[in-house]
């Protein structure tokens, strides 16, 4: 066997050695003082506290008599039909357009007439929803929610 690999081997054999007798030093010997070491239960000196302390629990409700309920089938449901059901998302993209079709008026009128005679104070003209005056936000703004209204919105998968 080679000089170097001889050494090596003694030098592990030694360090596995000085780990066994470091790993007989015990716990036992350490105390860790502290309210914050008793909360954790690290603290050696805390005794067992017995019976935790709980609530009173409420009784069981029970079900009422099942001979007051109707028969199933008898009477009239009280639901409303499909005719009738509001829908808020519905309501909110049909009031969208409503505001989008106001703010296309509005901006006809003081935007871009005023624009077209040289009026320059046209540029302050501001519609329902915001200035009439196309910059590169409103033009990605419009981008966005044409995507939302096409159904393509809040949508992160990609189709292939």
């Amino acid at each position: 066997m080679p000089l170097k690999s001889f050494a090596k081997a003694c030098l592990f054999a030694s360090f596995g050695a000085a780990l066994l007798a470091v790993s007989g030093c015990g716990y036992d010997g350490v105390q860790l003082n502290g309210k914050i070491f008793e909360v954790v239960g690290l603290s050696g000196n805390a005794a067992p506290q017995g019976e935790p302390k709980m609530r009173v629990r409420q009784p069981l409700v029970m079900p009422p008599e099942t001979g007051a309920l109707p028969q199933p089938g008898s009477g009239s449901a009280d639901q409303p039909s499909l005719a009738e059901i509001q829908d808020p998302d519905r309501q909110k993209r049909l009031s969208q357009a409503d505001l989008q079709r106001q703010q296309d008026e509005y901006c006809k009128v003081h935007y871009e007439e005023p624009l077209s005679r040289g009026d320059a104070s046209a540029d302050a003209a501001s519609g329902p929803l915001g200035s009439c005056h196309p910059s590169i936000l409103t033009g990605v703004k419009k981008w966005m929610t044409s995507g939302k209204q096409n159904g393509d919105g809040d949508d992160d998968s990609q189709t292939e």
